[in-house]
């Protein structure tokens, strides 16, 4: 599936490794020096002129990639929702949690 981060830029969600808030997390100086390398190195791209929020690392022909993004990790979060609990998203869980809470009375 893709998914959309902003600035109309798709990436695949099976290349995701992390999504991090950037208030949050640059805060540690690793982080920063991690950003800054990539984008020194060329392995990162901002995909809006909007005030960046985010970051998403992925693994792309078998390379880091990092893409600044203008949305909230709740947001990207919530788009790559149904792909990760399904088509028919808290159905889904709430079935499964039947089935095993019937199976074990």
């Amino acid at each position: 599936m893709y998914l959309d981060i902003g600035g109309e830029t798709l990436i695949r969600s099976e290349s995701i490794l992390g999504i991090f808030d950037l208030d949050n997390t640059t805060v540690n100086k690793p982080t920063r020096d991690y950003l800054n390398h990539a984008e020194k190195e060329g392995y990162s791209k901002t995909v809006s002129y909007d005030l960046p929020k985010s970051f998403l690392v992925t693994v792309e022909k078998n390379s880091p990639f990092v893409y600044i993004s203008p949305l909230l990790t709740g947001t990207i979060y919530k788009r790559l929702r149904p792909e990760i609990l399904g088509e028919t998203g808290n159905r889904n869980l709430e079935e499964q949690y039947g089935k095993r809470r019937t199976q074990s009375k």
